[in-house]
């Protein structure tokens, strides 16, 4: 984990040394103060003082302080700045690794937990990168310098004053362990909340339209407090290690003024000396107050770093297919197919033993009980999960042998559930296709019968759509997502409920648009009106036992089957 974290310095060596080359002049300069007032008291002592020597020291001191504020700069901007490119350059990776997960990894994880780690968690550790190699840099110069200053006015005193540091040492090795936890709960909590503030504000309408508002504020109230509770308890171990890290540099002072008195009562110094330890306690105590801080952010950047490298460390979506497809046929067969939801122990398979075929440019109508793995088949084609036992083929090859980039170029999805990302009507059509050019965008817009609404909206194709499409209605919503189709153009389609959520009105005008874009095209529909895939080459009725039925719309209604009752039962519910 640590050669991980190094890593990130690669790119802004440049910057980074720069940074610790000012560490080191500033520390440098820290030094100076005191030894410059020991040689002024010792020669107010001694007699030799001039105005001379005093105005001559002050301009010295004048020149190291000038000269600590310009690299106290270049510290405070450069530094924030290598800190600032690092988080970025996690971030990036951060987010290249959440496009690369299978999605079996967001059915399991809350989206505001994935939020955290980009955002704050990432936050703490650029300031660790920032802060903590300069304060480990200044902490071990400063320390050093006032060492090999102070042995050389009085050794024994020096060391002396040096025995404090195991004892800080040890302390803080023994306050780690806790610390590092209450951080780690800490963090876990503050994700708990994120997850419910983006939850809560995704479902706001809902929340109105049940007027469950306090209901949601007393949820994320209760995960407030809890996350108030680790965080005290994070606090609580802080507090506790700040003030034993403060009596033990308090310390330092007894020590000086019980010791360095003596030895100044017996001879041992003289005034200047003594007077040169005393400042040089600051210097001593800046870099111990460094390591505090150090500590610290070590506790909460490397908290932040590990939940970053947990994320890293998952297996990305498995592409082991080696065959790039291009123009294919659209032949689709379901050889013996099995599939459970991996972690789901105890559960019966979604599916089981299935097989099925579907020509090239012929349909196939999935219709049965909800619950009977209509839409996790056809999540399994272009494989967004595998596939548990038996395999499917395009084309007769395995879509495991094929590479998922050209599997998925291949086939096109119109969903239930539409999702529009918060951009214009043109980016929301022609995601995925960036090269398209606006003829292409309208021209698919024309087929998928949405330009003409397009064109009355006040920036036409510019016109933003809201976040998740909000500002257009769900069959507006429809269109936009035909028309995404029809600009990727794909040899197999798959329509998973696409109009059940609409109008009959609406419903009868996506259905135009979606035979028009069914011309010349596999096709697989998941359909619970059956009066929408009456036309299809082939019906397969499912339920969670496998394949009860299949055949043509009028085959299976001669059959009198399960089939037969469902259409009956919707077709005598449209007429009441």
């Amino acid at each position: 984990m640590l050669k991980r974290f190094i890593s990130y310095y690669k790119p802004h060596l440049p910057l980074f040394i720069l940074d610790m080359v000012s560490a080191v002049i500033v520390a440098v300069c820290n030094l100076v103060y005191p030894t410059v007032a020991k040689n002024i008291i010792n020669g107010f002592t001694t007699g030799s003082i001039t105005v001379d020597i005093i105005i001559f020291n002050a301009v010295l001191l004048l020149i190291v302080y000038i000269t600590k504020a310009i690299f106290q700069y270049i510290i405070g901007y450069y530094g924030h700045v290598i800190g600032v490119r690092m988080q970025a350059d996690m971030r990036r990776d951060l987010f290249k690794k959440y496009e690369k997960l299978p999605f079996s990894y967001f059915d399991d994880h809350k989206t505001g937990d994935l939020l955290s780690r980009l955002t704050s968690d990432l936050f703490d550790v650029s300031e660790l990168a920032h802060h903590g190699p300069e304060n480990v840099f200044l902490a071990v110069l400063m320390l050093g310098g006032s060492f090999i200053v102070l042995s050389q006015i009085n050794l024994t005193l020096t060391l002396i004053m040096f025995a404090i540091i195991p004892f800080i040492i040890l302390f803080t090795a023994l306050s780690r362990k806790n610390m590092r936890a209450a951080m780690k709960n800490s963090r876990i909590q503050m994700a708990e909340i994120n997850s419910a503030l983006e939850n809560s504000i995704t479902g706001i309408r809902e929340t109105k339209a049940y007027t469950a508002e306090n209901s949601e504020i007393c949820k994320f109230e209760r995960e407030n407090r809890r996350f108030a509770k680790f965080r005290t308890e994070a606090m609580h171990s802080l507090g506790f290690f700040d003030a034993i890290m403060q009596f033990l540099s308090d310390l330092l002072y007894l020590v000086i003024i019980l010791v360095g008195g003596l030895f100044l009562v017996h001879g041992y110094i003289d005034g200047g000396e003594f007077a040169a330890f005393v400042l040089y306690i600051s210097m001593f105590l800046n870099p111990i107050q460094r390591f505090v801080a150090l500590f610290e952010q070590l506790q909460e950047g490397m908290s932040g770093f590990v939940r970053f490298s947990d994320i890293l460390d998952e297996p990305e979506e498995p592409d082991c297919g080696t065959v790039v497809i291009d123009d294919i046929k659209g032949e689709v067969v379901f050889d013996n197919v099995t599939f459970d939801y991996a972690g789901e122990a105890g559960e019966k398979p979604v599916i089981r033993g299935l097989s099925l075929a579907v020509e090239a440019g012929k349909t196939l109508a999935l219709v049965g009980p909800s619950g009977g793995g209509k839409t996790t088949l056809c999540h399994l084609i272009p494989r967004f999960y595998n596939v548990t036992e038996g395999k499917i083929l395009v084309d007769g090859t395995d879509v495991r042998d094929i590479t998922l980039e050209s599997l998925r170029k291949n086939i096109g999805i119109v969903s239930q559930s539409v999702f529009l990302f918060d951009g214009t009507e043109r980016e929301n059509i022609a995601y995925g296709s960036d090269s398209a050019s606006d003829e292409e965008i309208i021209a698919a817009a024309q087929k998928a019968k949405i330009h003409d609404f397009v064109m009355t909206l006040p920036e036409g194709y510019n016109t933003r759509v809201g976040e998740r499409g909000v500002k257009l209605s769900g069959g507006q919503r429809q269109r936009v997502a035909i028309a995404r189709v029809f600009l990727k153009n794909p040899k197999l389609l798959i329509l998973d409920e696409a109009t059940s959520a609409l109008d009959n009105a609406t419903e009868m005008q996506i259905q135009a648009a979606l035979e028009e874009l069914s011309v010349g095209r596999t096709v697989i529909v998941v359909a619970h009106r059956l009066s929408t895939v009456k036309g299809a080459d082939e019906i397969a009725v499912l339920d969670s036992t496998g394949i009860l039925e299949r055949g043509t719309h009028e085959e299976l209604l001669k059959l009198g089957g399960e089939y037969k009752k469902l259409y009956e039962y919707q077709f005598k519910a449209l007429n009441n």
